[in-house]
């Protein structure tokens, strides 16, 4: 029900409940503030002044007393996607993914919750580490856009979804690019090579498969296995023909009279007669 109190009116009653705590974190404490005296509507404006004012954290509690108060009101399943993105411009994303799952659970044909579901992705897209860090929150993104792709295909956030896809795809890659720069930069030529055929065989369509192509040039010439060593570089040359790696591996395979030809029966020239010969049989 529409009352006559004015935002500003409302925003004063409140902040008389509110307590604060040092360096400008503002908290609500159960009881300082009686919700009981306020309808759905008062409250869930409160909670939107407080975003105004650059506070989510405390906008996400005053959102969760609308859900506690009036859990069935139209208001209530406003408040739940609101407290989910408050809680994520706050940072604190474990909150924020548990009340976009909640709305999820509750409201999964309501037409916000597309947004839920790209809440929970952006959850975990938001804390993708550097890449030296452990990469569990990475696979765990790239799980949650697909759900926001493959179950709203049509919604305003899938063309979002897809870009951040492939950004968190590219970041595997990277990640399988430094462990295998790690090892061949101490010789241990079969673990690099393992990580770089990785990034060629799953990682293909990311902005790491040249430089993987390359850096297999080298460990496998380091091996003496200079067919696969061809063979990558008769790959780079091409699809990658205007990358420093392709002349990296170009001036590598010519100084030692070699070519950048498909040479052999290994899993290169599978990789080889997959992506130039067209040929998956």
């Amino acid at each position: 029900m529409k009352i006559g109190t004015t935002r500003a009116a409302l925003a004063g009653a409140f902040v008389l409940g509110l307590t604060v705590a040092g360096c400008g974190d503002t908290s609500v404490e159960r009881g300082t503030v009686d919700y009981e005296q306020f309808t759905a509507e008062q409250i869930f404006e409160r909670a939107e002044f407080d975003l105004e004012q650059r506070n989510p954290a405390l906008a996400a509690q005053v959102f969760g007393e609308v859900e506690r108060l009036y859990p069935y009101s139209p208001w209530a399943k406003r408040a739940v996607i609101m407290q989910a993105y408050a809680y994520h411009l706050a940072k604190d994303y474990e909150n924020s993914r548990s009340a976009a799952q909640r709305f999820i659970d509750f409201y999964p044909t309501d037409e916000d919750a597309a947004y839920a579901q790209y809440l929970l992705a952006l959850s975990y897209y938001d804390q993708i580490a550097e890449v030296g860090r452990d990469q569990g929150l990475t696979f765990q993104a790239l799980q949650s856009l697909r759900q926001v792709i493959e179950r709203y295909p049509d919604s305003e956030y899938a063309r979002s979804s897809v870009l951040k896809f492939d950004l968190a795809f590219d970041h595997l890659a990277s990640k399988e690019m430094e462990i295998g720069r790690y090892y061949l930069k101490r010789d241990h030529f079969p673990a690099a090579i393992n990580r770089f055929r990785s990034v060629v065989e799953d990682f293909q369509t990311t902005t790491q498969t040249p430089e993987a192509l390359h850096r297999l040039v080298e460990a496998y010439l380091s091996l003496g296995l200079v067919e696969e060593a061809q063979t990558a570089g008769a790959i780079l040359g091409y699809n990658y023909q205007g990358t420093r790696w392709y002349e990296d591996s170009y001036k590598l395979l010519t100084g030692q009279g070699l070519q950048l030809q498909a040479q052999g029966d290994n899993w290169l020239r599978q990789i080889y007669r997959q992506m130039v010969q067209g040929r998956w049989l």
